[in-house]
Parts: structure tokens; C-alpha cells; sequence
């Protein structure tokens, strides 16, 4: 349970076979740019990287797309940091996805602020040509032992 996924070695082939270079470069680099979407608070950008069926699922429970946008659409929600403190686990399976990483975030939701140490999973799909997220669950990060 204490194994994080964060190896200075490269991850294991999926039993499909060697990991696509350009794909797994593709997905890392749209995760961050989606989060700089949040943290430009832009819901237009932010929406160009979800399927119209996303969900985010959280200690909360599951929201859905609208109901996030429209959050941050309103400023009720604004994130003013967001950064990956793993690199990105990648596991292709042929038009699906998994991207897990450790992300710290810093939040605002009615005017309260959020620091968060969370790992998140990202579920994407590959449809024309293009990957879109469809399902995102977040669950806080264990504090270091000792502390």
C-alpha cells in the first residue's frame, strides 16, 4: 500500500505491449494543460478537455459537468494553484486512458480557502481522434508518516 507509482525507472509495458512515446506525451501534456485552465478559471478551456457525460467524484460525492462549470463559470469556485507533485502514471488500453498523479491545489469555494494534497485519477477516452476526460476522482493524500 505504501508503493506510490512515482519510480525514477520507466512504468511497466501494459500487457498490450510498449507504451506509444507520442501518445503518453500527448496525455501528459494535456493534464497540464487542463490544469492551467483551472487555474485560469476559464470554463471554456476547462470544458474543451471533458466528455459531455464527466463526472468528478470527491469526498462529496459525484458532480457533474454542468453543475462544475457553472461553479466556476459563476467565480463561486476558483482554484489559484494547482501542481503535480508525482510525475504521471500513463496506462493506454486502447482508446481508454488512466492518468493517476499527487496534485497539491489551492481552492476557493464561497469564499473559504482549500489547500488540498489529493491523488487524482483521470479516466479519458479517445474519440475522433481527440482524448476527453470522463470521469475524474480525487481522494486526499495520506500525510507523511511521523507527522
Amino acid at each position: 500500500m505504501a508503493d506510490s507509482g512515482d519510480r525514477p525507472e520507466p512504468p511497466p509495458d501494459s500487457p498490450e505491449g510498449p507504451a506509444d512515446p507520442a501518445t503518453h506525451a500527448l496525455l501528459a501534456s494535456a493534464v497540464d494543460a487542463w490544469a492551467d485552465a483551472i487555474v485560469a478559471n476559464d470554463a471554456e478551456r476547462i470544458a474543451a478537455f471533458m466528455a459531455d457525460e464527466w463526472v468528478i467524484v470527491s469526498e462529496s460525492g459525484i458532480t457533474d459537468r454542468d453543475t462544475f462549470l457553472a461553479y466556476v463559470t459563476s467565480g463561486d469556485l476558483t482554484h489559484s494553484a494547482m501542481r503535480a507533485i508525482t510525475p504521471p502514471r500513463i496506462r493506454v488500453h486502447g482508446d481508454t486512458a488512466v492518468v493517476t498523479a499527487r496534485i497539491t491545489n489551492t481552492a476557493h469555494y464561497g469564499g473559504d480557502r482549500f489547500d488540498a494534497d489529493e491523488w487524482t485519477t483521470d479516466i479519458f477516452v479517445r474519440r475522433g481522434g481527440q482524448w476527453r476526460c470522463v470521469l475524474s476522482h480525487i481522494t486526499p493524500a495520506a500525510p507523511p508518516e511521523g507527522s
